[in-house]
């Protein structure tokens, strides 16, 4: 644990969601089992392994030793959350009080967030290298003048759309099975002025009529769970997916292919996209933001992206 304690001991105060220590990544030993994260006013401390009291009571001792240096007054509020494989997450309030509703942001955008319930917070942090490249790719784009249609499958609490709206997208259609994330979602664009969304609380492989309907569309972003019994499981279901893409982009469009499953590297992605839509072609990997810097990094978040080619002499679309 010594190394979560060192980090601790150089903190500085965050003013956006990120992530504070990876132990996970593997580049601590003895320490993977931990994760600290911001979510200010918010520190939330993971473990995915049981923790004793007097670990916590150590960890506690630190934050409250640093806070001291550089919280300018301001209390310390810091959650433990602990989750093991077959058992419900245990996630308690440690120290302070977290506000409510809980906003955070991320360059310069805001989000809702409560990590007082369930295992996900509202935004996954590993992802915001892909929501920066969203951001600047739909602020880049020269097609501007026909307006940019986005689709944002799996969409959670559609982060992917308030970056795209936010950088100039015209549409965006999200799509998610969980109404109570798409709530939060449409919660999200109202917190940043943002219209442009539609919402549909859809089993995406029961409404491929819908999904067609609003496209041709100059981006698609793709980030399933890896596995959700009921609902996607990666190994068998994202090659139904990549069967789709060839019809659902525009000439020159772009697919963001995300995964976040240690077992599977980005061959699993490659090979298949080579296999079922071979006229897409590769472009490169998004890099993980510096916090997620893992080890092997084949078992890290894969963020891939794809480009729908253009014939020759025609612009595109």
């Amino acid at each position: 644990m010594q190394a979560l304690l060192d980090t601790i001991a150089q903190l500085e105060v965050p003013t956006d969601a990120c992530r504070l220590f990876h132990g996970r990544g593997g580049r601590h030993p003895g320490c993977e089992h931990l994760v600290l994260d911001a979510f200010p006013p918010v520190l939330v401390l993971t473990s995915f392994q049981p923790l004793d009291e007097a670990a916590l009571q150590a960890l506690d001792s630190a934050l409250l030793a640093r806070w001291a240096q550089i919280g300018q007054g301001q209390p310390l509020n810091w959650v433990y959350q602990m989750r093991q494989p077959g058992t419900k997450a245990e996630t308690r309030l440690v120290r302070g009080s977290v506000p409510e509703p809980h906003i955070v942001t991320e360059a310069g955008l805001q989000y809702r967030a409560h990590v007082l319930r369930g295992q996900n917070h509202g935004l996954f942090l590993d992802m915001a290298a892909g929501r920066r490249w969203v951001r600047a790719h739909v602020a880049q784009h020269p097609e501007h003048r026909h307006g940019l249609k986005v689709l944002n499958l799996f969409a959670y609490t559609c982060a992917f759309s308030v970056a795209a709206l936010d950088a100039g997208a015209r549409q965006v259609l999200n799509m998610d099975m969980a109404q109570g994330a798409l709530a939060t979602g449409q919660h999200n664009h109202q917190l940043n002025g943002l219209t442009g969304a539609s919402f549909l609380a859809h089993d995406i492989f029961s409404s491929w009529g819908k999904i067609t309907r609003s496209g041709p569309y100059h981006l698609i972003v793709i980030d399933p769970p890896s596995y959700q019994k009921g609902s996607f499981v990666a190994t068998k279901d994202y090659a139904k997916l990549m069967r789709r893409l060839p019809d659902l982009l525009r000439p020159g469009g772009h697919v963001l292919l995300c995964l976040n499953a240690p077992e599977l590297g980005t061959a699993f992605l490659q090979d298949q996209m080579a296999e079922i839509a071979p006229t897409l072609q590769f472009v490169e990997r998004i890099a993980n933001p510096a916090a997620f810097a893992d080890v092997d990094e084949e078992r890290s978040l894969k963020v891939l992206l794809y480009h729908a080619p253009v014939a020759d002499g025609l612009a595109p679309d």
